[in-house]
């Protein structure tokens, strides 16, 4: 294999390993930032050594392995904690197989690594910032995208928590039972958030990343199985389920984007369209309070129940994103009801939502602002302001396919506004 493509390899089995081999290593060192830094460590060993000797058969073994062997070797030679010299023992009888125990539910490095990054000792922001650099493997720039804040806020954040982990020394362990509910509200935060860089991936040349959905939908299964009777627990369930339905649909075979309105429906995989409906019964069999998570679900299932587009109930998705604005307000939820509007009331009643947006500081840099708005003046035959919208939010986005998208109907609306010059 050329030393090119085994680079690919490499960037390809860290990309789905990185999360792994980062929770298999805290677990033995006890300490999120050494872990991590083991994990890179490792990498460059591969970069080193596969080019010769080739990429073994078990490239996520491998990599555990050798951050395992370099972690013990951290260990003996700082002599310090003997607890944890004491558990080097242990490691014979530890091995990598990149699943949980099928006989205990919390016996999964991944959903104590979750917990551990959303210690109470950290800000709400250091746990969503740290949880997705160390699960998701993310960079402070698309962290900072996904979360809307500034790129040095993140890092300072990350680093801050690392520090103040390592400080207060925080077991690496899942909860106690009485302490979940406690931490439950930031755990879900933080799975849907990867469950989004997956769904929509902020930046690369790939829109979606399988291997992130898949891996929040297995946190939070698990979770739905550790506390059946937590409805925002089934409600991110049924959201996670509903949404990663349409996965088949939302790509091309060229591999651009089909957006939700012009997606062939029979693709979409109708098994994890009723788990969703099914998890959305959940949450309200619980009797429990209805949360954002559980809002958000029944605004997917709205789409889900509409076998075509135009059957979509509109008027439910406005009243449903109310709700959700007034348990959760923010800007984002309101672009996404101003959407809502325009399907059920009309474009024109949406844009003069859009327009008291486009003033708050919390949507700069975030290019669905001026897609929204684009689309929103391209419907009212101002295709000139649409064009400039679409060429702006182009210029916002990381992704190089969303940017292709947008310069396109950019170019489209030109073109049109030409034609009817004429």
């Amino acid at each position: 294999m050329a030393r090119a493509d085994v680079r690919r390899t490499i960037e390809a089995v860290w990309r789905i390993e990185s999360a792994r081999l980062i929770a298999g290593a805290a677990r033995l060192v006890r300490d999120v930032g050494l872990a991590e830094d083991l994990a890179q460590e490792a990498l460059v060993a591969a970069l080193e050594e596969w080019p010769e000797s080739g990429v073994p058969d078990n490239p996520g073994a491998w990599l555990m392995a050798t951050a395992k062997h370099r972690g013990i070797d951290r260990l003996r030679r700082a002599d310090v904690h003997q607890r944890k010299i004491e558990e080097i023992g242990r490691i014979a009888e530890f091995r990598y197989d990149g699943e949980p125990a099928v006989d205990d539910p919390f016996d999964d490095d991944l959903l104590r690594l979750v917990f551990i990054a959303c210690h109470p000792v950290l800000s709400t922001d250091a746990r969503v910032a740290l949880t997705l650099r160390l699960l998701c493997g993310l960079t402070t720039r698309e962290i900072a995208h996904a979360y809307l804040a500034s790129e040095p806020a993140v890092a300072q954040r990350i680093v801050r928590a690392k520090r103040t982990l390592s400080a207060a020394r925080v077991p690496f362990e899942i909860p106690g039972r009485h302490e979940l509910r406690e931490r439950l509200a930031s755990v879900l935060e933080v799975i849907y958030l990867i469950f989004n860089e997956g769904y929509s991936a902020t930046s690369g040349n790939d829109l979606i990343r399988p291997e992130l959905m898949e891996e929040a939908l297995r946190l939070g299964r698990i979770l739905a199985e550790l506390l059946p009777r937590e409805a925002e627990v089934h409600g991110l369930v049924a959201l996670m389920e509903l949404q990663a339905s349409r996965t088949r649909a939302r790509i091309s075979p060229s591999g651009d984007q089909v957006l939700l309105l012009d997606q062939d429906r029979s693709r979409w995989d109708w098994l994890l369209v009723g788990r969703g409906l099914a998890a959305l019964e959940r949450a309200y069999a619980t009797g429990g309070p209805i949360g954002p998570y559980t809002l958000q679900a029944g605004i997917a299932a709205c789409h889900s129940r509409a076998r075509r587009a135009d059957d979509t109930d509109w008027e439910r998705i406005v009243a449903l994103y109310d709700g959700l604005a007034q348990l959760m307000p923010s800007p984002v939820v309101e672009l996404n009801r101003a959407v809502a509007v325009g399907m059920a009331f009309g474009p024109q009643t949406a844009l003069d939502a859009v327009e008291n947006l486009r003033g708050d500081p919390r949507l700069d840099g975030y290019h669905l602002l001026p897609t929204v708005r684009g689309d929103l003046l391209e419907k009212l035959g101002r295709r000139a302001e649409a064009a400039a919208e679409f060429g702006r939010a182009a210029l916002l986005t990381a992704n190089t396919r969303q940017r292709a998208a947008l310069l396109e109907r950019a170019a489209a609306c030109r073109t049109s506004q030409r034609s009817a010059g004429r």
